[in-house]
Formats: C-alpha cells, structure tokens, sequence
C-alpha cells in the first residue's frame, strides 16, 4: 500500500455511454439523466469507492453533486463543504508562492536552489549548484522521490509518525540522482519540499502563513489550511477517508494521521468549492502577474502522456477538444482532481477511498471531463 503524492496521467474511458452503461439504466419516459451524476455513481456503485463529490463552476454559479457515503459506518452522505486532503493539489499552492516572490525580485527562477538553500542539496551525486528553482517546480531537477523511501512496509507505521522537511530531503538525498539536472523528467515529492524550504529561509515565515496570507485569506478560502507537525483532525465538516490494506475487512478508516511526511509536496486541506476558487483566480490572472503566470503555463512533456508539466500545473487536452490546467492529488484516504478550462468552467471531482480501486483512477479523471465539459 503506497501513499502516491504524485500526478497520474489520465486514461481516457470512452464516451459516457460506455462509461454509465453498466450502471445507471433510466427509463425511456424519465428526465434526461445528469451526466455528471452518472459518473460518479460509476465510481460509487460501479467501483466500489465509499463516496465521490463533484463540484462545478461556471459563470460565477457553484454545483455540488454527491453519490454514495462520506461515512461507512454512519451511512451518512458526503457531508455539504467537506474538507478533504488535497494531496499533490498543494504543488499548486506552492508553485504560486515560489512565483510570487520571483515577481517580487525575492527569488530567480533560473537562479541554483544552492543560492538559497546553501549546502542542502548535496551528496551521493546530487548537487544543489546545478539544480534550478525552475527545474524544482518543473521536476526536471533529477532527485530522487523521497516517498519511494518511506511508504514502504507497514502503512500503520505512519498514521503518527510525522517528518521535518530536511529529513526527507536527507532521505532522497542518500540516494544518487536519477539524471542529470534540466534532461529529463521526473515526477518528485522531494522537489516540492525544498520549494517548501526555499519559501520559509526567504520569507522567514512558514509555509503554512505564506498560503493564508498570499492564496487563502485574499481568495476567501475558508476551507483551506495547511496542517504543521502533529495536526492530525482533519477539520470538519469532512467524510472518512479510507484505505484498502492487504489482509483486512474492508477498507481501513485512514482519516486522521499526521499529514507532515508530505509536507509543501501534499499536506494541504482544502474543498471542492475552495480549489475551484482558486484555480480559476490563477489561471485568470488574479495570484501573478502576466509573465509569471506565462512561465507557471510553460510546460514539459510527460513522457508516456498527452499531458504537459508546468511550474506546478498540468496541461491536459479533452477529449472533445479544448483543453484544461490542474492538477491532482493522492494521499491515504482521498484522491482529488481539478482544473479549470481556458473557457473559465472549473471543477474538482474527489473519493474518499485512496489508493482504491484500480479501475477508480481512469473514472475520476472521466468524472473530471465530464464535468467540464458537460451541461
């Protein structure tokens, strides 16, 4: 059992015909069926997942659509504004923050992180005088993932167990790089962790006081928060967020553990109607100014992928054409997607079971389309 913290590369599931088929079957004389809900019943009913939450926005109107339970042993549904763990949605978050000191002259893109973080990223071949910030934010740094260290063995292990950010840059670090610096590309939690660290030695705040004070608090995100050390309540009101464990009876409820070991790489709490917020305030122009916004939407490929990787946004074609920025976000007990379309409709679509099921993965991600793109 694995903690991704890390971005999936959306499979496509066909057209929504398909998708539903097996699941949702309405009458000839009833209303015309709500695609949207269809999707997520295909995760709640088709794949098993406890709950699924959609939330939509378009033209200043807000949507929430819910299938399932936010509670297994109450059968109580999602619960109205649930809190959630955001996962890797955090890389966003501190992306933005990273681009804002860049606009205020405060830290260069194309600067080492060795000028910042002096003798941090060192050792076993990896050199922080090499590394850029833009090759962090981008992942095309090389380091090695820290997360492939230390989800490994027992999942129980790490409900209390919490982390500081420079232990698990020492934790990637005690392995040699996976190329070198700006030739390749490599999803890494260790890059967003050192962003987390470059933040706090330039500001001489925490990350947690940068987001409020920068994203959250001129937004009006009430529903999001970046949990320290030892926080481990998730605040309400929230589903249960379970995980499947090898040799148990059903899925473990997972919900309240201390979130640190993702640090600036995943910890973020957040809503469905918070994240909307916010992705449609960046991509609008409302966080950065225009060229930090044009060097945010400068992306690599990903390899083996139609998706693109910017400075903590993802680039991913519809399939009916057009196009969106997000991201997504794993961590024991919830997965979430969001992106906002170049038209300005966004949305975030979550299940309150992560890792789930398998198939779980491909009709997220068809659930997010779906609400994109349908009316």
């Amino acid at each position: 059992m694995r903690m991704s913290l890390r971005c999936r590369q959306i499979t496509a599931v066909g057209t929504l015909a398909v998708l539903t088929a097996a699941v949702v079957a309405a009458p000839a004389t009833a209303a015309p069926a709500d695609p949207v809900r269809q999707a997520l019943a295909v995760l709640t009913v088709g794949d098993g997942v406890p709950g699924a939450e959609a939330v939509v926005r378009e033209g200043g109107r807000t949507r929430t659509v819910r299938s399932g339970v936010g509670d297994l042993a109450s059968g109580t549904p999602m619960p109205v504004g649930a809190r959630f763990r955001a996962g890797s949605v955090t890389k966003s978050f501190v992306a933005t923050v990273v681009l804002q000191l860049v606009a205020e002259g405060r830290v260069r893109l194309d600067t080492p992180i060795a000028a910042y973080l002096p003798g941090v990223v060192t050792g076993n071949g990896n050199d922080g005088t090499k590394i850029t910030v833009r090759q962090l934010l981008q992942h095309t740094s090389g380091l090695p993932n820290y997360t492939d260290y230390l989800l490994q063995g027992n999942v129980e292990q790490l409900r209390h167990r919490g982390a500081e950010p420079a232990e698990l840059v020492a934790m990637a670090l005690a392995h040699p790089p996976l190329f070198a610096p700006g030739t390749s590309w490599s999803y890494s939690n260790t890059n967003y962790v050192l962003a987390q660290m470059l933040v706090e030695r330039v500001t001489g705040q925490s990350l947690a006081h940068e987001i409020s004070a920068r994203i959250s608090r001129p937004l009006g995100l009430t529903g999001t928060s970046l949990p320290g050390r030892g926080d481990e309540t998730l605040p309400a009101p929230h589903p249960r967020g379970y995980v499947d464990l090898p040799d148990t009876d059903g899925p473990v409820d997972f919900t309240d553990f201390d979130p640190s070991i993702a640090a600036g790489a995943g910890a973020l709490v957040s809503t469905g109607a918070d994240l909307d917020t916010f992705f449609t305030a960046l991509l609008g122009g409302r966080l950065l100014p225009p060229a930090q916004l044009a060097e945010m939407k400068r992306t690599v490929p990903i390899p083996g992928s139609t998706q693109g990787y910017g400075l903590g946004l993802i680039l991913q074609p519809l399939p009916g054409g057009g196009r969106y920025w997000g991201h997504d976000g794993e961590i024991f007990g919830f997965y979430a997607r969001a992106g906002v379309t170049d038209s300005g409709r966004s949305a975030t679509v979550l299940i309150n079971e992560a890792p789930g099921p398998e198939a779980a993965t491909g009709h997220l991600d068809a659930a997010l389309e779906t609400a994109l793109t349908q009316r």
